[in-house]
């Protein structure tokens, strides 16, 4: 939870690089480390009642609270009314927010162009006798879907294909209707983007992308506004165990302080590749919505402040996005994204997404500009080979 006192001295209107460095820190304690490290605890001396904050280690841990706090200053900056809880995934945290919020006869609305696994998640939902409706981000088309909903579920950008839908309209629509509406926000980040300020009653991501950045550990988070709501979702994680480990959240807490550094040149760099990659005439259905010209840059711009590190296109042929992802030199081929070292794969070798063959899913990571552009355009031309 966003708690003024301790927060490491962030205040109202501070910069995103100073929240970042400083966010869930707790007060000074002299000769103590500025960060504490991690806590390795099943359980905590319990005598008598119980009233503090820590009994077991399922139920909380002072590592997880620290990076709880430091989640909720940037994902909703100066206000005390957000509760944050972290997960050992991503998908963690999206079970946790469906599954504690929805019951049998109830119904939810779903992207049908978001992450691969929301198709297994419908198929649970429908098992558990959940109505689910789904349709496309692009044109906020999910709002044709939202009578008689409990929860609207928004992925904006969404993944792989990087449609931005109107958040604010769409909460204003969906609560007018009673429905919940939680947003993933992973491939945004807080700092690109603040669901709970647009209104949205859960912002949820998997801090194993660039929130975290470094490849090198699974975690998910939920922020929300509501509480009881919040407390379901909590009740959810205690019963499924759905934790992570200390030393996963403090290294987590660690990274945090790097992410505006590394958000803004990630971001910055995939503007200029994917300028770079317009003067392709190999490329086709080039996506980023930084770009002026692309379909989601008008309604991204009025709700996000950093578009992302990621840009798709398309390859002619599945032999040719092969070739190309065999050429890199600089780039991993890898499934996640967000992270330092910049990743792409062909998204249609996985199946579940909507996409062509010849689908690059690519994640610009912190590499110089000139160098990682070089090593892309080199690729394209030894793949028309």
């Amino acid at each position: 939870m966003s708690d003024s006192a301790a927060d490491g001295g962030v205040r109202d209107g501070a910069g995103d690089g100073t929240r970042a460095v400083r966010a869930g820190l707790p007060e000074p304690v002299k000769y103590e480390p500025t960060l504490p490290g991690p806590v390795f605890a099943a359980h905590f001396h319990l005598p008598g009642e119980v009233t503090g904050p820590y009994s077991y280690g399922r139920d909380d841990n002072p590592t997880w609270t620290h990076l709880e706090r430091a989640i909720g200053e940037l994902e909703a900056p100066g206000r005390s009314d957000v509760e944050t809880l972290v997960f050992a995934s991503g998908m963690a945290a999206i079970s946790a927010v469906l599954l504690s919020q929805l019951r049998a006869g109830d119904t939810v609305v779903l992207p049908n162009d978001g992450y691969q696994v929301l198709p297994l998640v419908r198929a649970q939902l429908e098992a558990y006798g959940i109505e689910v409706r789904t349709a496309p981000t692009g044109g906020d088309a999910q709002l044709d879907l939202l009578d008689g909903a409990k929860l609207l579920w928004l992925e904006t950008p969404s993944n792989p294909g990087l449609d931005v839908c109107d958040i604010r309209r769409l909460v204003e629509a969906a609560h007018a209707r009673g429905a919940l509406v939680a947003v993933d926000n992973t491939l945004a980040t807080p700092l690109g983007q603040r669901p709970l300020e647009l209104g949205a009653d859960f912002s949820v991501a998997s801090g194993t992308k660039q929130l975290t950045g470094h490849g090198d550990l699974l975690l998910g988070y939920v922020a929300g506004t509501d509480a009881s709501a919040m407390t379901a979702v909590r009740r959810w994680r205690k019963v499924v165990g759905a934790i992570p480990g200390p030393m996963e959240a403090w290294l987590a807490h660690r990274s945090i302080a790097t992410l505006q550094l590394r958000v803004d040149r990630q971001d910055a760099t995939a503007l200029i590749l994917a300028e770079a990659l317009r003067g392709r005439d190999e490329v086709t259905e080039l996506r980023y919505p930084g770009l002026p010209d692309d379909p989601s840059h008008r309604v991204a711009s009025r709700q996000m402040r950093r578009y992302g590190c990621v840009v798709s296109f398309t390859l002619p042929t599945r032999a040719c996005a092969e070739r190309f992802l065999d050429a890199l030199r600089l780039v991993d081929d890898a499934t996640s994204f967000g992270g330092v070292r910049s990743t792409a794969e062909r998204r249609g070798r996985w199946g579940g997404d909507a996409v062509s063959e010849g689908f690059v899913r690519f994640s610009v990571g912190a590499e110089d500009p000139e160098d990682l552009v070089a090593d892309v355009l080199r690729a394209l031309d030894e793949s028309a080979r």
